[in-house]
């Protein structure tokens, strides 16, 4: 059995009387460990996909599963530990506490999960260790998502989800960003999951899932992952 297992999964939403479907029947897997980066077209449904895999939505049919524990079969309760306790989010905007300190950002997602990082040693690891007093309006764009990434890597989580991580940054601190998550998989172990329209970025993963049109068009495997420094777009 693979880490995460997604079969068949489909899912449907409402508009007036038209069902759009945002997940028709979406079969792959992800090893653990592995950086895997998902892209696809805006409206193609990477992030409906994101949101079953973190269980803050559900899917219509089908089975979503991680490290043999099917998230697709949790009630409620388990879906509120699963989230809490086994997946860090890594969102767009960086949904930081304004009057909270980096450091304190960091400890508040820390104290409420198991087996967590020390909130310290996490910043340090992403290059925030002359930062920890600083509140987030003194900080640049990066180095508030370095803080959002310490914030969820600080919770120990079994899987790491990305949703367009540098989607509101510049090109050079994009590749900043890139490149810590990246090295946050093989520092760790952790099975990080990067979703995004750039294509380019795929290079840089171990495994492509090409999504369109609410299905899996296209999985890839690359042998030898190419640093985001050689990647061009």
């Amino acid at each position: 059995m693979a880490y995460i297992e997604f079969i068949d999964v489909c899912k449907y939403y409402r508009m007036g009387d038209n069902r759009i479907i945002a997940a028709g029947g979406m079969s792959f897997i992800i090893e653990k460990g592995e950086f895997c980066v998902i892209t696809g077209p805006s409206g193609a449904g990477k992030t409906t996909l994101l949101n079953m895999l973190g269980g803050m939505d559900s899917c219509d049919s089908g089975s979503v599963s991680l490290d043999g524990v099917s998230i697709s079969a949790m009630n409620e309760k388990l879906l509120t530990n699963y989230r809490r306790d086994d997946v860090g989010f890594v969102f767009q905007f960086y949904n930081l506490i304004q009057n909270l300190t980096a450091l304190e950002n960091v400890e508040l997602a820390s104290e409420i999960c198991k087996n967590p990082y020390d909130p310290a040693e996490t910043l340090a690891s992403v290059g925030l260790s002359e930062r920890l007093n600083n509140f987030p309006a003194q900080l640049s764009g990066g180095e508030q998502q370095r803080v959002a990434i310490a914030r969820a890597l600080a919770k120990n989580p079994k899987i790491l989800l990305c949703d367009e991580p540098t989607g509101a940054l510049d090109y050079v601190t994009g590749k900043v960003i890139l490149k810590i998550l990246r090295e946050t998989c093989r520092d760790t172990g952790k099975t990080v999951i990067v979703i995004t329209h750039n294509s380019a970025v795929a290079q840089m993963a171990d495994r492509v899932i090409h999504i369109k049109n609410g299905q899996v068009s296209g999985v890839e495997l690359n042998a030898e992952p190419l640093d985001i420094e050689r990647i061009e777009w």
